[in-house]
C-alpha cells in the first residue's frame, strides 16, 4: 500500500487538528514549563483573509519556533504502508510534512517585519506509536518522519526534552519575544502609548479567545492594556462570527474618535481584512436618543437622563454593548445598559479597585514608578512655572493641564501672554479633526476620556470627583503636579493613595 503524505494524511478538516489530552502531550507541557518555553495550544494564525489553526506552537528563545501535530496512527495501520512524497514537499529537514503552516507564518512575519522569519521546526505527536514500533516501518516513513522530529509514547520528560536540544542553537540573535508573537499571533500583541509592543497577560489571553458572555465585568487599572484587550477581543470574535453586531460606548464626541484611531492602528498593525464599519463607537447621549426615536419621542441631545420610557420600553441596540471606562458613567447609566442588554450580551470596563468582576487584569504595561508632586502655592502662578520648565526640554503634548472652565480659560491667556506660547482648550465634545490633540492640552475633569501625557498637572481638584482625580492621575506615565492653595478632603484622599510617590 502506498500513502502519498500531503494529501492523504496531513489534509484533515481543522476539527481534527486540535490536540487530544494524551500522555506524550502532558509529558511535553511539563518540559515546557520547567524550562520557561512559551508555549500556545490551538492557537489561530490571521493573515489578511486567510486563517490557520496551529495545534501546538512553542518558543525556544535560543533556537526559534517548534510546530506540533498530533497522529493518532498505529503501527497496525503503518506496517504495511509506504509513503510516496508529494510534489510540493519542502526537502529540508526543517518541514516534515507541515509545508502549509510553515510557509503561512514567514509569508505573515515577512510582510509584518520585511525581515526573515526566525527558524522553525515540525515534530509529531503520536500517542500510539512507540520508538521501537518505527523501527520496524518502511523506509520511506523514516526518510520523511524521522524518528528524531516525532515525540513517541514511550518517551520520558528527558527524552522530549533531549529531542528538541538537539536543534543547533540559531546563528543569529533572535529577536525579541513580543516581536516574535507579536508578529505572528497578533491576537495577542498590545501596543502601548509608545508603539512598543507587549503580549497580553494570561489573564488577557483568556478573555480575548472566550466568546462574549451576557454580562461580564473587567477590572483593570489604567495602562494594564484593557482597551487593547477588548478591540482586540471584539475584532477576533466578530471574525469568527462575521454577522455579530457590536456598540461600544465611549463618554465624549472626542474620546469615540480617539479609540476608532486606536481600533484603525490594531487593524493595521495585524494585517488582517476587517470592516470596520461593522463597529459602531457612540456616546451615552446617541444611545439613549436612538431608544427614545423607537418610541417616537424626541431626543435629549446631549443630555444623558434614564427616564422610565427609557427603562421600561424595550429596544434592541446590538448584540454586544461594550461600555469603556464605566466607573466614570452613573449608576443609573449603568443600570440602563443592563435593562437594554437583558436578552443580549454587555461588557462593562472599569478602572476601580475589583469587587466581584469576571475579570482581573493586574498586570500594568506602564512606568511603575511615577513621580507625584503636592504643591501648596498660587496654582495658577504654579502652573505656569511649572508649563515653562517643562516646555524647555519636553514637547507641547508632553503635558496635560486639568482644571476647571475658569482657570484653564485664565491659564490660557496668561500662557500666551508671559510664555509666548498658544495652548489649546480641548473640547471633547467636539470631533478629533476639529481640534488639535498634539500640543498642550488644558481641559476640565469631563474631557479627559482617553487622553494620556507624559506630565500631568492638577488643578481645583477640590471640585472635582474622586473618580475624576483617581483616573487624571493615571493619566501621566512620568510626573504628576497636584496644585492646590486649601486642604480639603479630596486632596487628603489622593495623598493618601499616591503620597508614597513623592519625591
Amino acid at each position: 500500500m502506498k500513502l502519498s503524505l500531503i494529501p492523504n494524511l496531513f489534509k484533515k478538516p481543522l476539527k481534527s487538528l486540535k490536540l487530544p489530552e494524551s500522555i506524550i502531550l502532558k509529558e511535553l507541557k511539563t518540559v515546557t514549563q520547567e524550562n520557561n518555553l512559551l508555549t500556545y495550544e490551538n492557537i489561530t494564525i490571521y493573515h489578511h483573509s486567510r486563517s490557520i489553526l496551529i495545534p501546538l506552537m512553542i518558543l525556544d528563545t535560543t533556537r526559534g519556533i517548534y510546530l506540533f501535530e498530533y497522529k493518532d496512527w498505529s503501527y497496525d495501520e503503518l506496517k504495511k504502508a509506504t509513503i510516496e512524497k508529494a510534489s510540493q514537499q519542502n526537502q529540508s529537514q526543517k518541514t516534515l510534512a507541515f509545508q502549509k503552516s510553515h510557509n503561512f507564518i514567514e509569508q505573515k512575519y515577512n510582510e509584518m517585519t520585511h525581515n526573515d522569519c526566525v527558524p522553525i521546526y515540525n515534530f509529531l505527536l503520536m500517542q500510539n506509536l512507540n520508538s521501537y514500533e518505527h523501527e520496524h516501518l518502511d523506509a520511506s516513513f523514516k526518510q520523511l518522519l524521522p524518528q528524531e522530529r516525532i515525540m513517541f509514547n514511550d518517551l520520558s520528560k528527558d527524552a522530549v526534552l533531549q529531542k528538541m536540544k538537539n536543534i543547533p542553537k540559531s546563528f543569529h540573535p533572535m529577536p525579541q519575544v513580543a516581536d516574535i508573537i507579536g508578529n505572528i499571533l497578533v491576537q495577542y500583541a498590545i501596543q502601548d502609548n509608545n508603539d512598543i509592543t507587549h503580549i497580553v497577560t494570561t489573564e488577557q489571553q483568556n478573555f480575548i479567545d472566550l466568546p462574549f458572555a451576557s454580562f461580564e465585568v473587567i477590572s483593570a487599572p489604567t495602562g494594564s492594556g484593557k482597551t487593547s484587550a477588548f478591540l482586540l477581543k471584539m475584532i477576533f470574535q466578530k471574525i469568527k462570527n462575521p454577522e455579530l453586531k457590536i456598540i461600544i460606548i465611549k463618554q465624549t464626541v472626542l474620546s469615540c474618535d480617539l479609540l476608532r484611531k486606536k481600533l484603525l492602528s490594531i487593524i493595521e498593525h495585524a494585517f488582517i481584512e476587517f470592516d470596520i464599519t461593522s463597529i459602531e463607537i457612540i456616546t451615552p447621549a446617541e444611545l439613549t436618543s436612538r431608544h427614545l426615536k423607537s418610541c417616537n419621542k424626541d431626543a435629549l441631545q446631549d443630555e444623558i437622563k434614564i427616564n422610565n420610557i427609557l427603562m421600561h420600553k424595550d429596544f434592541y441596540a446590538s448584540d454586544v454593548i461594550i461600555c469603556d471606562d464605566s466607573d466614570l458613567l452613573t449608576n443609573e447609566f449603568k443600570n440602563y445598559l443592563k435593562h437594554l442588554q437583558h436578552n443580549a450580551n454587555l461588557l462593562l470596563i472599569r478602572s476601580a479597585k475589583p469587587l466581584n468582576e469576571t475579570y482581573t487584569f493586574t498586570r500594568n504595561f506602564a512606568k511603575e514608578h511615577k513621580k507625584v508632586f503636592f504643591e501648596q502655592a498660587n496654582p495658577h502662578a504654579k502652573a505656569l512655572q511649572i508649563i515653562a520648565s517643562l516646555l524647555e526640554f519636553h514637547m507641547p503634548r508632553d503635558i496635560l493641564v486639568v482644571s476647571s472652565t475658569l482657570s484653564k480659560e485664565k491659564l490660557n491667556d496668561d500662557l500666551e501672554y508671559f510664555i509666548k506660547y498658544k495652548a489649546v482648550l480641548l473640547d471633547s465634545s467636539k470631533k478629533l479633526i476639529d481640534q488639535d490633540i498634539d500640543n498642550l492640552l488644558l481641559c476640565g475633569y469631563s474631557d479627559i476620556n482617553s487622553l494620556n501625557a507624559k506630565f500631568v498637572i492638577l488643578m481645583d481638584v477640590c471640585f472635582a470627583s474622586s473618580v475624576e482625580l483617581e483616573y487624571a492621575y493615571n493619566l501621566c506615565s512620568e510626573s504628576v503636579y497636584v496644585l492646590y492653595e486649601d486642604e480639603c478632603e479630596k486632596l487628603a484622599s489622593l495623598r493618601s493613595d499616591f503620597e508614597d510617590n513623592k519625591e
